[in-house]
């Protein structure tokens, strides 16, 4: 036997990368990650810590604080699960059809990168007021959208629907139509072909779209404002708590509140990723 087959495979050494330079790109992508992402946090972190324990508890549980969460938090989720849907059916139809205008369609997904979110709020501001374009019909059903917290979901999804669209539509489009035939042929119908044979290779890229429609709502601030109505205990978004705390000169307070939206998303985030890797072992999707 030899030495190589006696090992276990644990203690086997991988091959090299036929691709050089992992030290340095590793050295160099930790070095990026700190400068950008973690020292900012650090000192989020630190800042917060001027205020001691009492004080912090103080803001954190002050009824304003957890209202504006609440909010934050309670719209980013219901926008989100809305982009799963809609953005999944986007996804499909820019697969699986050919059709007039499709490449504008297309292009028009992503017209929430480019456009300024102070831009996008002030127009849903305007079209869904009840003497907008889409308002005035909702006002005597009852439904009001602009300056509530509906507005809000509504800016919310408006941002976040390019996150769930360009994650599902490569994976999307790995998926062979073959697949379908060959489950029609088996006698399965479109619905159970759809929850049994398509949905089980999308989840994980839909979890991962959710996560990002999620992570980009909570910290959203320039759409939401010009329709929120930003009224306290009702209205009032956490990012905008913090913009008040800075112009209050409040500037642990602000920091505090901040601390807290971070502990309360890394900790949904590192949930979802717990579950996209659940499902990920679970369909065998590789990606």
């Amino acid at each position: 036997m030899s030495i190589a087959a006696a090992t276990p495979a644990r203690l086997q050494f991988r091959k090299p990368s036929v691709i050089p330079g992992f030290g340095l790109t590793l050295g160099f992508t930790v070095l990026y990650l700190t400068l950008i992402v973690l020292i900012p946090l650090a000192g989020v972190v630190w800042r917060t810590t001027e205020l001691g324990w009492a004080d912090f508890w103080a803001i954190a549980t002050d009824d304003r604080t957890v209202s504006a969460l609440k909010v934050s938090f309670g719209t980013a989720l219901l926008a989100a699960a809305v982009n799963v849907v809609f953005g999944v059916l986007v996804a499909w139809v820019l697969v699986r059809y050919r059709f007039p205008g499709r490449r504008i369609l297309d292009a028009a997904v992503d017209l929430p990168f480019a456009l300024p979110t102070a831009v996008a709020g002030i127009a849903l501001a305007a079209i869904y007021a009840p003497n907008g374009w889409v308002g005035q019909f909702l006002a005597p059903l009852g439904i009001k959208v602009a300056f509530t917290p509906l507005g809000i979901v509504v800016a919310l999804i408006f941002i976040g629907l390019p996150f769930v669209v360009r994650t599902v539509q490569p994976v999307m489009e790995e998926i062979d139509k073959e697949v379908e035939e060959v489950a029609a042929t088996l006698g399965a119908n479109r619905l159970q072909t759809v929850a049994r044979v398509i949905l089980p290779g999308l989840a994980p890229a839909v979890l991962t779209g959710f996560a990002l429609a999620f992570a980009r709502a909570v910290g959203e601030y320039g759409s939401v404002i010009f329709i929120a109505g930003n009224i306290p205990y009702v209205s009032e978004i956490a990012p905008l708590l913090i913009v008040i705390r800075l112009e209050e000169f409040h500037y642990a307070g602000a920091t505090a509140i901040a601390a807290i939206m971070l502990v309360i998303s890394f900790a949904m985030l590192f949930v979802i990723n717990l579950i996209q890797a659940w499902s990920r072992r679970r369909y065998g999707y590789v990606g």
